[in-house]
């Protein structure tokens, strides 16, 4: 499969609507990504690459990385396209402030220098 997560990242897996919800009652007090995943997608395997790097290169106040395996989690997946009210796409990288959607990037826009630009911005 593309894109397994490896040891020691520091992605936080959504898994189910509740954790989801947790998510979002984050993005209150903070900015959150929401990086929606396939792992049987090459360009999804890419671009979560890319969420890596950015990651690898954040500052410890930086917005945490929540991910969603959009093929084992579909219920996670459906319902933040819902909630968010952003069309569903895979690989998908979604900026959450209060409960909303405020930036998001698809397949091969999700780029680290992409990422930091819009955080830049927001």
């Amino acid at each position: 499969m593309y894109g397994d997560i490896g040891e020691g990242t520091s992605l936080k897996q959504l898994n189910s609507v509740e954790q989801f919800e947790a998510a979002l009652v984050d993005s209150d007090a903070q900015r959150v990504f929401v990086f929606k995943h396939s792992t049987a997608c090459p360009v999804s395997a890419v671009a979560y690459e890319q969420v890596q790097r950015y990651e690898t290169a954040a500052s410890s106040d930086s917005p945490p990385v929540y991910l969603v395996k959009v093929i084992e989690a579909r219920p996670v997946s459906n319902e933040i396209a819902k909630r968010l009210a952003v069309t569903h796409q895979s690989p998908q990288l979604i900026l959450v402030k209060g409960r909303k959607a405020v930036w998001s990037a698809t397949h091969f826009g999700i780029q680290q220098r992409a990422i930091e630009e819009a955080l830049n911005k927001l």
